[in-house]
């Protein structure tokens, strides 16, 4: 396994495309490896300072990366598909995981990232060894996409576009591709329910109560598919909850983490 020995970003290429990642500590053939996924607006530096305090609070090294279209990996080519969450977790982050010599990963996924790994640990089950879901999405409900038209709306006036063009080399065609995707009629189906029912690894799924872009029905349908999933829901907290709500999520992903053996180290104190 590749032996990255700093914190700052860099590229690998993957069928012939640059992907931006950012390593956090040392990688070992026997170390899991928590493996940040971004949701659908961000990019390695967009989970800010997180995926640093959870890797130090349960002892763990890191991977953080932006997928293609976002943050300064290689631009998409063409338009973003309406499968692209499958694709990911079928193609691309298998992909990037084989590159970089990851095995085992716990995927840390938040908002399409959460869908991602979750899709990812039923398409591949064995391969994740637990799963995050930070505010996932199973499926498209109204709150959803009404939150998205009302952003869409204001991308171009409200100063959104220009705060997101310090994170992405390429902005309009990350918020384009996310929005209209979304927002299209025919996406109103989707749904990962199968994936999610078919996962046999260990998963944490936390969501706020006031969480903007879904319901606590997104959290409940873990639980009735996978009986054995740990649920965390936030009070006061909207739909970022590793920034609303850093130390309780680090507390409980370190809890979680260790109750199914996968970190010993006690959460360090923040």
């Amino acid at each position: 396994m590749k032996k990255p020995s700093d914190e700052i970003s860099r590229h690998v290429s993957v069928d012939g495309r640059r992907i931006e990642y950012r390593p956090i500590g040392q990688w070992r053939p026997d170390t899991p490896v928590l493996v940040f996924l971004h949701e659908g607006l961000g990019s390695v530096a967009m989970w800010r300072a997180f995926p640093q305090r959870l890797c130090a609070g349960v002892g763990l090294p890191g991977l953080v990366y932006s997928r293609l279209g976002y943050g300064r990996s290689d631009p998409l080519r063409g338009t973003r598909s309406m499968h692209f969450m499958h694709e990911e977790a079928t193609g691309a982050l298998p992909g990037l995981l084989a590159a970089l010599g990851i095995e085992r990963p716990v995927l840390v996924g938040h908002s399409d990232g959460a869908s991602i790994a979750l899709i990812h640990a039923g398409r591949f089950p064995g391969v994740a060894r637990a799963v995050v879901a930070l505010a996932p999405h199973l499926f498209v409900e109204p709150v959803c996409t009404a939150s998205i038209a009302a952003i869409t709306a204001e991308f171009g006036h409200s100063g959104l576009r220009e705060r997101l063009a310090r994170y992405h080399d390429d902005v309009d065609g990350a918020f384009r591709g996310w929005s209209d995707v979304w927002l299209s009629a025919p996406f109103a189906a989707w749904n990962i329910e199968a994936e999610v029912a078919a996962s046999r690894c260990p998963i944490l799924a936390i969501q706020g109560e006031q969480d903007q872009y879904g319901t606590m029905r997104q959290l409940d349908r873990i639980a009735e598919l996978r009986p054995d999933a740990r649920l965390l829901k936030l009070p006061d907290c909207r739909h970022s909850p590793q920034f609303d709500r850093p130390d309780e999520v680090i507390a409980a992903v370190g809890a979680f983490l260790r109750d199914v053996g996968i970190a010993a180290a006690a959460v360090a104190r923040h």
